[in-house]
């Protein structure tokens, strides 16, 4: 029996290029600037290449990382079996240099390009890939607010994988509650800081792969005011480095332990002790005091639509593992058959309730998909517009902004429930680890919860991003589905559907009228007992559009689609493309009516019972 890891990642290549080159089409874009050295030739050679990389590197380490976890080994973490030749591979490949700016050796691709292969390296191994996003992420904050001298000495080799990096905000006694941090920053006289602190749920915290391990740690420098005000974002390099980059000694940088989780077990997940001996140094990003908060929230921001990749990801790994099964796995005889005992044995895909599961699957990870390839055309736009048209660059951002707790958190719901259904399609067998479908599941429980918990991207929404720019980035998004919906509630294949469309889009907007009053008048109780739902029928409505506005594109592609053989594969794509906005208007979108109707009736009960009247112990 060979021993040799199997990869099991799969991912719909065709999926993601309808989404890049017709339903939200880069090409316009590419060819000048900034995408000047970008064609479509290239963004396809890069989607082909980056995803057999995947299925041929990563994904045979993902089962792999999870058996065997990490450990610590003479204070330093030891990854699973196989990560430390993928981290050399993978950058020798360029895949994590695709986003970067061409200053710091990048290829500057569009994130529309960057966005989908972050899917198959999330995918297929979202362990792993958590090491170089979070270094990458953290590079991208030097980048932004460090001084040059910084950005000289660290960005360029955070990118390229010489040294790692990490984002360290929470604390034993703060989880979400970033304000009450008490990690602290003495000053030393030269520019430099005495760290003194620890900070827990530190993903990547350590590897044994990189030279270097660059953190960002949020510390409150003496005397600074109480809350986030008072944070400042400091660079604490595990091993110090002299001003042209040679390593030193150890910085007082310790790994306290790691978490026992109950999934992405390939992943360093550390408590970090900084100062137990009182020599930890850092220094500031930039040079100013008390502006920490807003400087980790680029990488928290950049972070949270990464965690929404993260669950496209695994939920459309998870449907093509149960669609296989499904395909393959023989057990019953059709329902036509059902008296007859002696009928032939079918492929469970021909019994109708995995052909639900199976739809609901399908929906649940294409309309995320098509949600994140929504953002990252906008941020695009941003990045082409910006400075030619600034009205139309500033569309295009409030669009990114409204979407990102969207994508965030909607797409990491939908990925626990897919992988859910994923294990009751395979029955029995998805139990087991004979079939990635449990890990998967396990994987993706924690993209709920980190880089902000959903609650927190909901409250972020009903909060900050509706009323953004006088609720006119709203109202921007509200248009676009009207528009859609004027102009094809006539067409004659999905003009039924769009008038569903139309009621959902009625009842959001209803709803945002119903926020708006609910701050006017001061019933503040009610606002974080409805965010949760806003957000999440807010999705529906979005995600069945974009389903619905693809199913569009379908129809006259097959009007165009010559009969044959060879065009067969193309016309079932597109015949899936009708068919799985079809079921999401039927089984999805229906709940945000209805939860219109709920939030209309404005219950408190959860407020009103007493604590001691949950339960009678």
């Amino acid at each position: 029996m060979s021993t040799t890891p199997q990869n099991r990642y799969k991912a719909d290549v065709r999926e993601t290029k309808f989404l890049l080159f017709e339903q939200f089409p880069i090409e316009p874009l590419l060819g000048k600037a900034p995408f000047e050295a970008w064609g479509r030739d290239e963004c396809s050679m890069v989607l082909d290449e980056s995803y057999k990389w995947c299925c041929d590197v990563v994904g045979p380490l993902n089962a792999v990382g999870d058996r065997e976890g990490c450990s610590i080994v003479d204070g330093r973490v030891k990854t699973p079996t196989g990560f430390k030749d993928a981290w050399a591979s993978l950058f020798q490949a360029g895949w994590k240099g695709l986003a970067a700016a061409p200053e710091y050796d990048g290829q500057g691709a569009p994130y529309s390009l960057t966005c989908a292969v972050e899917e198959f390296l999330c995918g297929s191994n979202p362990a792993f890939n958590m090491y170089p996003g979070l270094a990458q992420g953290a590079a991208e904050v030097i980048a932004h607010f460090g001084t040059k001298k910084q950005k000289d000495l660290y960005v360029r080799r955070m990118i390229h994988g010489t040294w790692g990096g990490t984002m360290c905000l929470t604390e034993p006694h703060a989880g979400s509650d970033v304000g009450s941090a008490r990690t602290s920053a003495k000053r030393l006289g030269d520019g430099k800081y005495a760290i003194s602190g620890t900070k827990i749920y530190i993903s990547g915290g350590d590897n044994d792969f990189t030279e270097n391990v660059v953190h960002l740690v949020l510390a409150r420098v003496e005397g600074a005011p109480p809350g986030t005000k008072g944070l400042s974002l400091f660079i604490v390099p595990r091993v110090r480095v002299n001003e042209e980059a040679a390593l030193g000694e150890l910085n007082d940088v310790a790994v306290a332990s790691l978490e026992h989780k109950m999934g992405i077990n390939g992943n360093a997940t550390c408590v970090l002790n900084f100062g137990e001996d009182g020599n930890c140094i850092g220094e500031l990003v930039g040079e100013a005091e008390n502006v920490g908060i807003q400087q980790m929230f680029m990488m928290m921001n950049t972070a949270r639509i990464g965690v929404g990749i993260q669950g496209v990801s695994v939920a459309g790994a998870a449907f093509l593992a149960a669609l296989d099964y499904a395909k393959d796995r023989k057990q019953g005889a059709s329902m036509l058959n059902w008296k007859d005992a002696t009928a032939p044995r079918v492929a469970i895909i021909e019994h109708a309730d995995i052909r639900r599961m199976l739809m609901e699957m399908k929906a649940r990870s294409e309309g995320p998909r098509a949600l994140v390839a929504k953002l990252a055309y906008h941020s695009d736009n941003v990045r082409a517009l910006k400075g030619k048209d600034d009205q139309a660059a500033a569309y295009h951002q409030g669009q990114v902004d409204l979407l990102v707790p969207l994508v965030k958190a909607y797409s990491t719901d939908q990925a626990f429930k897919v992988c859910e259904l994923a294990i009751q399609t395979f029955g029995g067998a998805g139990f087991v680890k004979d079939y990635p479908v449990e890990q998967y599941c396990r994987d993706s429980k924690i993209f709920s919860i980190y880089e902000g918990t959903n609650h927190i991207q909901a409250m972020d929404l009903v909060g900050r991003k509706l009323p953004q720019n006088g609720g006119a980035n709203l109202q921007a998004f509200l248009g676009d589905i009207a528009r859609f919906i004027a102009e094809n509630e006539s067409h004659e294949k999905l003009g039924a559907l769009v008038k569903e469309l139309a009621v959902a889009h009625e009842a959001v907007a209803g709803v945002a009228m119903r926020l708006l009053g609910w701050f006017q008048s001061g019933r503040m109780q009610l606002v974080p007992l409805a965010a949760n739902r806003v957000l999440e029928m807010m999705s529906e409505l979005c995600c069945t559009w974009l389903l619905c506005a693809g199913a569009r594109i379908a129809v006259d592609a097959l009007q165009k689609l010559p009969k044959g053989e060879d065009t067969q594969a193309e016309r079932s794509f597109y015949e899936g493309k009708l068919h799985v906005a079809t079921y999401a208007v039927h089984n999805i979108l229906p709940h945000a009516k209805l939860t219109a109707e709920i939030l209309g009736r404005e219950d408190t009960s959860a407020l009103d019972i007493p604590a001691q009247a949950f339960a009678s112990i």
